[in-house]
């Protein structure tokens, strides 16, 4: 179960953990919760032969809305009882909050959720720990795609060491294979950013940066792949900084932009796993990314690391990579080696069934 099949890193996952399991002959149902025209990945799914259910939540400003969503959640609760699956696995706050509850009324025998970022975003929202803690109480496993990611949990909600297990987010083999490079008309060196434009992916400061970076001689062009609420300020702080940024919306596939870019920088405030950085990783590109969550778990000894929200550390070490070919070749042949190593889909598919597994053997017993 997943809110909706948008672009986001972890509606990726999602993809891709279910056509591992359906490959492994496992069957295997996604529901997206909410109603969304931002399904992109449910023909996809079909295509592969998994079943999509859309649930066609609303949101809870009207009366009329939660009347509707009672229902549903009614109807959510009836077929699982119907269909009677082994396992519910939960992906994203506003989604596990509510399977919990109903996978627990369709008497499921395993609930597993996810914890893919940092809960910086229910500091000031004791109402969503309320609602979260109840849900945790009634699961059986937690799954977090970091390490600091399980930490982070364990710290703030203060679940025991058993309940939490961490698996890497996965790559598609695609994902490593050589693609042409995209082309791109600038006299300078490209910079390439893949992130939702949103206010935490810290865009602004990576503007800040790239100005920096022409006032000392080195402009550049940033490519910005990702559509979000930023984007209008982001392009007027770009007129303003006189900067050569280049807005190119949400892209399918970001593999050609890889190939053509000398550096891939990410200035994130908070973070989860982050799939862009896998995915550069994979390119063998090197990365130049903020310190948070659970990025240095990728690029330690792989990519260069700065602080969150400091732009002249970002604009430095952009420059250390643009100056020093020799240093760049070395950390993106480095960073390719170990993500092939350690990020493939089927390690992290067959670690999910591993998991599965043995919470039925455990529930059995019990």
């Amino acid at each position: 179960m997943i809110g909706q099949l948008g672009m986001g890193g972890t509606e990726k996952q999602v993809v891709l953990l279910a056509r591992g399991l359906r490959d492994r002959g496992i069957d295997i149902s996604v529901w997206a919760l909410y109603d969304s025209a931002r399904n992109h990945h449910e023909d996809e799914l079909r295509q592969s032969g998994i079943n999509v259910v859309n649930v066609g939540l609303h949101g809870y400003r009207e009366v009329c809305y939660t009347l509707q969503n009672i229902a549903r959640i009614g109807g959510m609760v009836a077929r699982l009882r119907r269909e009677r699956p082994d396992i519910v696995h939960a992906f994203l706050f506003h989604t596990y909050v509510i399977a919990a509850p109903v996978a627990r009324m369709a008497r499921v025998p395993v609930l597993v959720a996810g914890r893919r970022s940092l809960g910086n975003f229910k500091e000031d929202r004791p109402m969503a720990r309320v609602a979260e803690r109840l849900a945790t109480s009634a699961t059986d496993l937690l799954i977090a795609n970091a390490a600091a990611v399980a930490e982070d949990t364990k710290r703030r909600e203060r679940v025991r060491e058993s309940m939490i297990e961490v698996i890497y987010n996965g790559l598609p083999a695609q994902a490593f294979a050589q693609v042409s490079p995209a082309d791109v008309e600038t006299a300078g060196p490209v910079v390439l950013c893949v992130a939702n434009l949103k206010r935490y992916k810290g865009h602004r400061y990576l503007l800040e940066a790239m100005s920096l970076l022409q006032r000392g001689g080195r402009a550049c062009t940033l490519l910005l792949a990702g559509e979000g609420a930023e984007r209008h300020a982001l392009e007027r702080q770009a007129g303003l900084l006189g900067i050569d940024v280049r807005f190119l919306g949400a892209c399918d596939d970001v593999r050609p932009l890889l190939a053509r870019a000398d550096v891939v920088a990410h200035a994130s405030l908070e973070e989860g796993m982050s799939n862009a950085v896998m995915e550069a990783m994979a390119a063998g590109r090197a990365v130049v990314a903020t310190s948070v969550g659970g990025t240095p778990e990728l690029l330690r000894g792989r990519g260069l690391l700065v602080p969150p929200a400091d732009p002249a550390a970002l604009a430095d070490a952009i420059e250390q990579v643009l100056a020093d070919r020799v240093l760049a070749g070395r950390l993106g042949a480095a960073a390719r080696s170990w993500s092939r190593a350690h990020l493939s889909a089927g390690a992290m598919v067959d670690r999910h069934i591993q998991i599965y597994s043995d919470l039925m053997e455990r529930r059995c017993a019990g």
